[in-house]
């Protein structure tokens, strides 16, 4: 704690070629200091090294590129690499029904079109075994840059949240019965893979964001109350900075930040303040009612050195309406909790009688829940109507979110942006409006990675 704030590592390109990406990333487990007196911490990470974050290094790329990734899996499990948000084919996007076994290898190719500009991550999707991947490591940022990006000029700076649950012997904890009910997180939230680390802010100076926690949401703030500035959502920039003094990240979700230097030495904290996301309580009675708030959190201390302010173009980038819906769909979350079976059930490992479901069912491999016709404009109301806030999150491309109703209240859509991940609360409906370009199978899920692990996942047959 309180070191400057680390630097990404960055995934170097082998290739010489111009507009072509090419490297590998291999999965493996890699033991490092971490609690002190204790053995050391075995995570599984992209890379062999041992200093600098676990986190996967950064994928840095231009639309238009050609990306070219090799997975060499070291694990002992199978995986795959999902690119979270990227407009990918089906066959290239890590999912469930194409792992890579233990020992084998594959390589994952993609063109990146132009609109595609973005912050996007990768991280693992094998059924059932998400969560554990990511909770020991496996995920990294992926960022695709605009030829004619009007930030260009600014200064950058990263920062990848997540999260780490450590037992008191150094390990990283298996999944208890209440990771698995309202998803994991950890006593340690890291940014950039350190714990509350300091920022230097001496220019105004653009943030990318990224909630990469299996569970845990993050409404981003600062201590004092100042304001900031929201210039982009998952998959990009969006039409005109939005001044605001708190943003709501679900897990998944990414967001670029102007944060301004200001014309006087200050410092803040940048916290995850408090926010219910209803998590739930077990009661013996069969019943359950709701977990406390999560406390706020501290993410890193900021320190602010006066600058001149830098202007800033009135219009960054149009986001063009994708057009009337030809279609609708409707995705239910549920979840059945069988109190007494869970009780009773194994501490650690696959819980019992705690189902997750999207229409009444959980995943079923190469089941279509839902068929859509390449091309088409389609509205999807997703309804949640269960006890705790769930991130609903497809794959292969980028939606617009039209409209939220809750309590009989229906609020549009204060401006229109492209996202692949949004929050839907506890009794609420999100309107979006969506359409697939590839054929194949998408994914579409809860982004709480042991909910999805348990089965709130469905597959989209696109035809």
């Amino acid at each position: 704690a309180g070191a400057p704030l680390a630097p990404l590592r960055t995934l170097a390109n082998e290739s010489r070629e111009p507009g072509t990406f090419r490297a590998t990333l291999i999965a493996q487990p890699v033991a490092r200091p971490m609690l002190h007196g204790a053995r050391p911490t075995t995570f599984w990470q992209f890379g062999a090294g041992t200093h600098g974050p676990v986190v996967g290094p950064l994928i840095d790329v231009r639309e238009g590129d050609t990306v070219e990734i090799r997975f060499v899996n070291k694990l002992p499990q199978p995986s795959t690499i999902h690119w979270h948000g990227l407009p990918v084919p089906p066959d290239q996007d890590g999912n469930p029904s194409d792992p890579v076994a233990p020992g084998a290898s594959r390589v994952y190719r993609f063109t990146l079109p132009k609109g595609s500009a973005g912050t996007y991550w990768y991280h693992p999707h094998p059924h059932m075994m998400t969560a554990e991947q990511v909770f020991r490591g496996l995920a990294g940022p992926f960022v695709v840059r605009a030829a004619d990006d009007p930030l260009a000029g600014w200064p950058e700076r990263n920062l990848f949240v997540s999260d780490l649950k450590l037992a008191r012997d150094g390990t990283i904890a298996q999944n208890d019965m209440m990771d698995w009910m309202n998803g994991r997180e950890g006593q340690f939230v890291l940014v950039n893979g350190a714990r509350r680390p300091r920022i230097d802010v001496a220019s105004d100076e653009r943030w990318r964001v990224w909630n990469a926690c299996s569970a845990r949401y993050l409404l981003v703030a600062f201590d004092d109350g100042r304001a900031f500035e929201q210039v982009g959502t998952d998959g990009g920039l969006f039409d005109a900075p939005r001044r605001v003094t708190s943003l709501l990240l679900a897990p998944g979700e990414r967001a670029e930040l102007l944060v301004r230097a200001g014309d006087r030495a200050s410092r803040a904290v940048l916290l995850a303040a408090e926010y219910d996301r209803r998590k739930m309580a077990m009661s013996h009675d069969g019943g359950h009612g709701s977990l406390p708030a999560d406390p706020a959190l501290p993410l890193a201390d900021v320190a602010f050195t006066p600058a001149a302010a830098r202007a800033l173009p009135a219009t960054l980038r149009a986001v063009s309406a994708l057009g009337e819906p030809v279609a609708h769909k409707e995705v239910a979350f549920g979840e059945e909790m069988d109190m007494d079976a869970m009780m009773n059930g194994p501490a650690h490992g696959r819980p019992a009688g705690m189902r997750f479901t999207i229409n009444g069912a959980t995943y079923a491999p190469h089941h279509a829940t839902l068929t859509s016709r390449r091309g088409d404009v389609e509205r999807w109301t997703i309804r949640n109507a269960t006890d705790m806030d769930h991130p609903f999150h497809v794959h292969g491309t980028q939606f617009q979110v039209i409209e939220r109703a809750s309590d009989g209240t229906r609020t549009s859509e204060p401006f229109r942006a492209w996202r692949d991940t949004v929050n839907v609360r506890s009794g609420e409906t999100v309107t979006i409006l969506v359409m697939q370009d590839m054929p194949g199978e998408r994914m579409f899920h809860c982004h709480i990675l042991e909910h999805e692990d348990l089965g709130m996942m469905g597959t989209l047959k696109v035809v």
